[in-house]
């Protein structure tokens, strides 16, 4: 079940956000020209399983789509969870570009 959030972007600090009583959940990028390196997704142990990731996958991706940029999906939750479930983000995807970090991705 889906908890009732509401999805923040911190552009200064690079990542769309909620909080959750006293935590934050996250997903973190990094812009580079025309593309949204999405790196990591961070959502607190006690709150997984209540599609608050997927909340904060689709603010991000919404905000892409808007900007026009193209995203690439360094962390493993949106690459190998997200996409599964959402194809329709797929065509504004690019896999493996120079922005990402496999060292930092996650």
């Amino acid at each position: 079940m889906t908890e009732d959030v509401t999805v923040q972007h911190d552009q200064a600090g690079s990542k769309f956000f909620v909080k959750l009583q006293g935590y934050e959940a996250c997903v973190m990028y990094r812009l580079n020209g025309k593309s949204i390196d999405l790196y990591h997704t961070y959502v607190p142990e006690v709150f997984r399983g209540r599609g608050i990731a997927e909340k904060l996958c689709k603010a991000a991706f919404e905000y892409a789509k808007a900007k026009q940029l193209t995203v690439i999906p360094s962390c493993s939750y949106i690459s190998d969870a997200y996409l599964k479930r959402h194809k329709e983000y797929e065509p504004f995807t690019k896999r493996g570009g120079p922005t990402s970090n496999p060292l930092i991705s996650g």
